[in-house]
């Protein structure tokens, strides 16, 4: 699959400080340790509408990582997937009365275009899971030959599940007891109820073609991957087992990151699938969680065709810490343009205050588990000198500028 446009991103004298990120399985902020290239996996959209802010929050975390990565020196394989075969996609289709690859063809193309004008650099690998249907079928054989999957008693519908208990360390990554895995699971888009399974949260590898869904043919029976699967098979193939950072929103954490880990732990034993398992939170629109079911989207394509800057996107969603939950709203908004006039503004003078120290704590912050609301305190001081006092270097603006651009993906 095609990803988007390259990004230019400015090259800044010197080098930043080590990565340090917080990882949700060890709950502790850790340094993240990538030879000379740093490999990184981070879940994509499923293509039935448009991008929203808590899509963009959680892309744009990533981008982050991406720059501070390639700013300490290390060259970046980032690899990110589409879930371009699902329920919602299908469910969606049938609602608006379209084919589901058309359907996902038009927002896949939407999101592109969202990430290109966010300057997002894209990933290396950029894979949905129709293309990556062979793998999903070589992944779901083994698991069946080693006995880490079953198939359901079912003659109709002999589908086939991962035994959530197939590797000793299930549930490391989330943390979470039983009670709430229960829940989660059956909120998350999981079929707890389904007949014939050994346990409740046990999840689904393949669905055995139903009559109006597409089907692929497999040695155990035609039909079309399960969620999590597609997510594992991608990144074995692409990065191999053991990578830097699997990233994604903090709704992600369970069940989905929890089965695509345990799905390729229970074939390659006694190794973690990731190093890191990084979360970004959520995004609400005036004190409400942003989602379809309560209609309090916001989203990129139409904040950009009304005429807002995406860089003011960006400043404002970096405003909050990327671990937490946080508002989009009318304040946050006039903030995030204020301050990027006020950016503009110093980095077009002929000269201003020496930067080096500027750019330092820019990256020291960015580095320090992305803490993106001091790293804007550090320009915002900077800037603010330059615009009331001026001053004596005419390298200044353009230095800051670059740094912001490379590390924030900010243009001025």
């Amino acid at each position: 699959m095609q990803s988007w446009s390259d990004i230019a991103v400015p090259a800044v004298p010197g080098s930043g400080p080590p990565l340090r990120l917080f990882d949700t399985a060890d709950r502790a902020v850790r340094p993240v340790t990538p030879g000379a290239t740093a490999t990184m996996y981070v879940c994509g959209i499923t293509p039935y509408d448009a991008t929203h802010l808590g899509h963009a929050a959680t892309y744009l975390t990533f981008d982050l990582v991406n720059r501070v990565l390639r700013d300490s020196g290390h060259r970046v394989h980032y690899v990110q997937n589409v879930t371009d075969v699902d329920d919602p996609l299908f469910e969606r289709a049938d609602r608006d009365g379209v084919d589901w690859r058309d359907l996902g063809s038009r927002e896949i193309e939407l999101f592109r275009e969202d990430m290109a004008a966010l300057r997002v650099v894209p990933p290396r690998d950029y894979i949905g899971a129709v293309e990556s249907i062979g793998e999903v079928v070589e992944l779901v054989d083994k698991l069946l030959a080693s006995g880490a999957a079953y198939v359901v008693d079912d003659a109709e519908y002999p589908d086939i599940y991962f035994r959530h208990d197939a590797t000793d360390q299930f549930g490391y990554e989330s943390g979470y007891d039983r009670e709430t895995m229960d829940r989660l699971f059956a909120e998350r888009g999981g079929d707890p109820q389904r007949p014939g399974k050994r346990d409740p949260i046990d999840a689904l590898l393949w669905r055995m073609a139903r009559p109006g869904e597409p089907s692929w043919p497999a040695p155990f029976g035609a039909g079309r991957p399960g969620w999590h699967i597609e997510c594992a098979a991608i990144a074995l193939n692409r990065i191999g087992p053991e990578f830097d950072i699997q990233g994604g929103g903090s709704d992600l954490m369970y069940p989905h990151h929890e089965y695509s880990a345990a799905h390729a732990e229970a074939l390659v034993a006694g190794r973690r699938f990731a190093r890191h398992y990084v979360h970004a939170g959520l995004i609400a629109l005036d004190g409400e969680k942003m989602s379809k079911s309560r209609g309090n989207l916001v989203f990129v394509s139409k904040l950009r065709r009304s005429g807002v800057d995406p860089a003011a996107i960006r400043l404002g969603l970096f405003a909050g810490h990327y671990r937490q939950d946080r508002e989009w709203n009318d304040e946050v908004f006039a903030e995030a343009l204020a301050r990027l006039e006020l950016w503009r503004a110093a980095a077009a003078l002929p000269s201003g205050p020496a930067a080096q120290d500027t750019v330092a704590r820019l990256r020291q912050h960015v580095a320090d588990d992305l803490d993106t609301p001091k790293a804007l305190a550090a320009v915002d001081n900077w800037a603010r000198q330059a615009r009331d006092y001026g001053g004596p270097d005419p390298a200044a603006p353009g230095l800051v500028a670059d740094a912001v651009d490379a590390l924030l993906g900010i243009r001025l």
